[in-house]
């Protein structure tokens, strides 16, 4: 069975960015694939991911928030559908270490998420400089091939791909399977281009978490009412007809993007539906409206996940997690003459 791959860092409440761009299309990915027996799902929390920067509230309350979140946008788990938290699965680190010796210090400094984190500062931390690799090793040890991710972590799939290809080559060898190129991957998660929702004072840069404004983005956490009152307030633009275009005209195309996400249609169906208008106000309140809706539905289930429903899965989950990755380590390991 091939496997498909995802994780979410903990590291504060989920963006509405993070939901629709990364927890909703891989709960729709799982659970059209995991029912047909093709598919193995792993669904990890990278808690050793999220280390590497500022923590918002605490680490294991942030943890069991996520789990349940997936829970909450309608996660389906079968057996095909395993959930784990990363630092339970002691051959992340190990194997890690291993792929240290075959990346190189070149590839790691022309990643650009390191480029943008460490800009303007004198040093930092050495975990935001690798982390690629420890991503790399998240991915191949479960011979993962496809990894549904936003735009702005394409890169870390190719450098995955070369770790991957060059261990092969270099043992001549075939255990490390080769994730599909990026292309490959965006076509599978069903999407033309890497969803990326964007920030809602200033659409040329992505939803976060870290920026000041608290315009800027809806935390799946705002009360319905406030989430309204942000899209209400977004910015759009002078051109004053509706058109689905990323780059002339980013405020509208967000709008449009979000408000299919929502609804879970095609983005080209919601443009076409929107083609023309000339009142912005009715796309916001349109778009405002499918917000206040999911997100009253999602927190309504959020606070029906037991602590206990979460544990079980992760019994399970991790118990098959160790068994499939120490497998895999440990055939590395042979490689290098370790075992």
């Amino acid at each position: 069975m091939k496997t498909i791959l995802t994780g979410i860092r903990s590291n504060s409440v989920m963006t509405l960015g993070n939901y629709l761009g990364a927890m909703i299309p891989m709960v729709r990915l799982a659970n059209k694939y995991s029912v047909t027996g093709e598919y193995q799902v792993n669904i990890f929390v990278p808690d050793l991911h999220s280390i590497i920067s500022e923590i918002d509230g605490d680490l294991q309350e942030n943890t069991m928030r996520t789990l349940k979140s997936y829970l909450a946008a309608g996660l389906v788990v079968n057996d095909n559908v395993h959930l784990y938290r990363q630092s339970r699965v002691p051959a992340h680190s190990e194997m890690c270490w291993l792929f240290n010796c075959v990346a190189t210090t070149g590839e790691l400094s022309r990643m650009i998420q390191y480029k943008e984190k460490s800009e303007g500062k004198e040093s930092c931390n050495v975990g935001i400089f690798d982390y690629p690799v420890l991503m790399a090793a998240d991915i191949l040890l479960y011979s993962a091939s496809y990894i549904p991710l936003g735009e702005d972590q394409f890169q870390h799939i190719e450098l995955t791909r070369d770790i991957a290809t060059r261990f092969n080559h270099r043992f001549q060898t075939d255990i490390l399977t080769v994730p599909e190129k990026t292309a490959e991957q965006v076509k599978f998660m069903g999407e033309k281009n890497g969803v990326r929702i964007r920030d809602l004072t200033n659409p040329e840069k992505k939803m976060s978490k870290s920026t000041r404004s608290e315009n800027s983005k809806i935390m799946m956490d705002d009360t319905p009412e406030a989430a309204v009152k942000k899209i209400m307030s977004a910015t759009t633009d002078s051109v004053g007809i509706v058109h689905y275009d990323l780059w002339a005209q980013p405020g509208i195309s967000n709008l449009l993007m979000i408000e299919a996400l929502v609804n879970d249609r095609p983005i080209e169906e919601v443009a076409e539906q929107w083609l023309g208008a000339t009142r912005y106000g009715d796309l916001k309140r349109a778009v405002a409206a499918s917000v206040e809706k999911e997100l009253t539905k999602f927190q309504e289930r959020l606070g029906e996940i037991a602590d206990e429903e979460i544990f079980s899965l992760l019994e399970a989950g991790e118990r098959y997690a160790n068994e499939v990755a120490n497998q895999k380590l440990h055939q590395v390991q042979e490689c290098f003459g370790l075992r």
